[in-house]
């Protein structure tokens, strides 16, 4: 039998304390992402960064799938879901990548903020019972003036660095397309499914273009190569992928990812401890008004007992 999550109606859009505690941990995981996919780069190619990522990944879900009995059975329509899924799945996951090679992993983590005022305003016109309010407005600009002052401070550092925000800004857009439509289909679907699916089908895709568009697509397997690779696939792609869809299922997109302004924390500070890279003033100012603008979405007034 087919396993699903329930889903919660679209007014619980707060998590209740155990889940926001997980969410917190889940974040912070994801918010070193960044680093560990500079640290890989620097010894593999993008494309095949990502296709070693997800094949590592979607043999230890296909393993834990099968021995805890979990059904991946999927009919004929699911399957275009999915195909549909994946192909978002490719496109995001390669920006990302590429965006990231250019510039800091500091950048990275903290343009990954952007997720929740996307999804915010795709929630907006694509979901029915999310609108946006005047306090969200308020959040939205405070976010974007964040945004505004990373890439100032990117100026400041080469033109691959702006180009590099850039892209990463596209492929956050993405991420929000993707966690709208996740939101969408995902009734029909358990976590689980919805993970390795789009991993599977999109793997081809990834090696594809790593023989193209790679050059050398493995040039240096050191030890922290290796560890960044094994971060990606078994923390955050494996692990951590399944519990954010299980979140998505249960309390849905917006709710989730107002946790999203805790991932900058752990990406500055490894960024900055493993990366050595700068502290600017820019940097700073731009966590402040993204937080802050997060803080004002989703601050909600405790109800008196």
């Amino acid at each position: 039998m087919q396993s699903s999550v329930k889903i919660q109606p679209a007014s619980a859009n707060e998590l209740p304390m155990g889940a926001s505690f997980f969410a917190i941990f889940l974040c912070m995981l994801f918010g070193a992402n960044p680093v560990a996919v500079k640290i890989t780069l620097s010894g593999i190619g993008i494309f095949t960064t990502a296709g070693l990522r997800f094949s590592i990944a979607a043999v230890v879900l296909l393993l834990w799938a099968y021995l805890a009995g979990k059904s991946l059975a999927i009919s004929k329509k699911q399957l275009l879901q999915m195909a549909g899924l994946a192909i978002l799945f490719f496109v995001q996951i390669s920006t990302f990548y590429y965006g990231q090679n250019k510039t800091s992993a500091s950048h990275g983590a903290l343009l990954g903020n952007l997720l929740p005022f996307i999804v915010m305003i795709l929630a907006h016109l694509f979901l029915k019972d999310d609108k946006i309010t005047t306090k969200k407005i308020a959040g939205l600009v405070l976010g974007f003036t964040g945004v505004l002052l990373l890439f100032v401070d990117s100026l400041n550092l080469t033109t691959d660095a702006l180009k590099g925000d850039f892209i990463l800004v596209i492929a956050v857009f993405l991420w929000g397309c993707n966690a709208i439509y996740v939101k969408k289909i995902t009734s029909s679907f358990s976590a689980l499914q919805i993970t390795v699916y789009p991993m599977i089908l999109a793997i081809p895709l990834y090696f594809s273009a790593g023989f193209f568009f790679d050059g050398t697509m493995i040039r240096n397997l050191n030890i922290p190569v290796v560890q960044g690779i094994l971060y990606q696939s078994l923390v955050t792609a494996s692990f951590g992928f399944v519990m954010w869809n299980t979140l998505i299922q249960k309390y849905g997109a917006t709710a989730l990812h107002s946790f999203i302004f805790l991932m900058p924390i752990s990406g500055v500070t490894l960024g900055i401890l493993l990366l050595n890279e700068p502290i600017t003033a820019n940097l700073l100012g731009s966590i402040a008004f993204v937080t802050t603008g997060l803080i004002v979405i989703n601050w909600k007034k405790r109800r008196k007992t």
